[in-house]
């Protein structure tokens, strides 16, 4: 199919791109990897009247680490996440996760900013960043707010930004030394989406969780925080008991979605046995 008609401007800086959403936020859509407005282009599925690349904006791109955290550009393509020692060093979670995004060609076009502000409830990014209590820089006509990513995904495709804002960075705070993630998932086989993905980090102490954190992707109308879950097990041993009844409490935390890929029931089942897998593994 052939998209309909539309000017294209190559942003040079972030403040330029702003300016121009600013005068026609409704009709206009921005350019980042591309992987999913392209296709809706071409369906007619979007038809703005006004393209604007941000591809080239350098100030949205790149990995930081400094003593207190992580700074990712939005720009930062899966492959670029997926090949960073410094960031793997750091949080290896991003390479596991980078790792089952699709396949190579997706992976070196997609970006992360891309993924979260699409809220796609299947992408896997959302859960992974709700885990890693990251916070979502945003830039707008005001200047620069940022938003802890648990309040970020408000419903499918639906995030607190504003149509005249742009997702500018990510910024995850430095985990306590003997935290440990894991990102695991049940993938759709030919899309390679999330049907349901467990984020979790665990830090313990002398065998007892002092601190845990839980994202759930793919399950829900979006990402989202497994409060009960680590509320149960902070304090706890991880035991095999204690992870059960964790995962139980996570698989009853949500209303799952329901659709050709998987009933609600499927979903929460799978919940209960990625989470339980997870937990196990760090563990040990």
């Amino acid at each position: 199919m052939i998209p309909a008609a539309f000017y294209y401007v190559r942003a040079s800086t972030l403040n330029q791109a702003i300016d121009l959403l600013r005068d026609d936020p409704d009709e206009t859509k921005l350019l980042a990897g591309g992987h999913t407005l392209l296709p809706a282009l071409k369906l007619r599925l979007a038809s703005p009247a006004l393209l604007i690349d941000i591809g080239g904006l350098a100030e949205l791109k790149g990995i930081a680490i400094s003593k207190t955290g992580v700074r990712i550009g939005a720009l930062t393509t899966h492959a670029e996440l997926f090949a960073s020692e410094p960031l793997n060093k750091e949080l290896p979670v991003f390479r596991q996760a980078a790792s089952l995004i699709a396949d190579p060609q997706v992976r070196n076009r997609g970006t992360i900013g891309g993924s979260l502000a699409n809220a796609d409830p299947a992408a896997d990014w959302p859960g992974v960043v709700v885990a890693l209590q990251a916070e979502i820089e945003i830039a707008g006509p005001n200047g620069l707010r940022r938003v802890a990513a648990r309040d970020f995904f408000v419903d499918i495709f639906s995030t607190v930004l504003e149509p005249n804002e742009i997702l500018a960075s990510i910024h995850i705070p430095r985990p306590k030394a003997g935290t440990r993630f894991l990102y695991r998932k049940i993938r759709h086989p030919a899309s390679g989406f999330a049907v349901v993905g467990i984020a979790v980090g665990v830090r313990l102490q002398q065998g007892v969780v002092a601190e845990i954190s839980v994202g759930v992707t793919g399950a829900a109308n979006h990402a989202f925080v497994g409060h009960r879950a680590a509320d149960f097990l902070t304090g706890k041993m991880l035991s095999r008991e204690n992870i059960d009844q964790a995962a139980k409490l996570l698989s009853e935390t949500t209303e799952c979605l329901s659709d050709r890929y998987a009933s609600a029931e499927y979903r929460a089942n799978l919940i209960r046995i990625e989470t339980t897998r997870a937990l196990l593994a760090l563990s040990s």
